[in-house]
């Protein structure tokens, strides 16, 4: 039985304990929507200051919504639009700082503030972003990106190899 244990130390020492417990969480599962469902659970409950906490799958046209913690949410995302799907098409991460001033928000939850979208790739193929929402201003800092996209690497290394 997996369980989580509480966050200690400076922000960086945090994401690293809770790395391992994602790791330890997807251990010998490759499902996605398993690992997905898990993962969004792990981080809104771990981490403080969040609304929404998800992913998006791509299914060959556009992004749609998939395991998530948080208020009922856009089913569907184009590419290149909104923060998910900018990030989606650009495959850079997204992290920003107030959505109001982002150029074509979509605000699929009036508290969200701030965001931050990993995109989720295996080589070349796009698998959809890992989203997450905070109801304050300037939640997330280069820290909090660094953690979240490793998170998110350790999410596609389990699809890779089931592990």
């Amino acid at each position: 039985m997996f369980e989580t244990s509480s966050l200690s130390g400076s922000k960086s020492e945090q994401y690293a304990q809770l790395l391992e417990q994602a790791r330890g969480l997807m251990h010998g599962e490759g499902d996605r929507i398993a690992n997905a469902a898990n993962l969004s659970a792990l981080v809104f409950h771990a981490l403080p200051d969040l609304n929404w906490v998800g992913f998006y799958f791509f299914d060959g046209k556009e992004l749609v919504v998939g395991p998530f913690q948080g208020k009922p949410a856009c089913i569907r995302i184009a590419l290149g639009r909104g923060v998910c799907g900018t990030a989606a098409q650009s495959r850079q991460t997204q992290r920003i700082d107030d959505v109001e001033a982002f150029p074509g928000h979509i605000p699929c939850d009036s508290d969200s503030r701030s965001e931050l979208v990993v995109p989720l790739y295996l080589g070349a193929r796009l698998i959809g972003v890992f989203d997450l929402d905070s109801p304050i201003l300037n939640r997330f800092d280069e820290v909090d990106q660094a953690g979240l996209e490793a998170i998110a690497a350790a999410y596609l290394s389990s699809l890779e190899s089931g592990t």
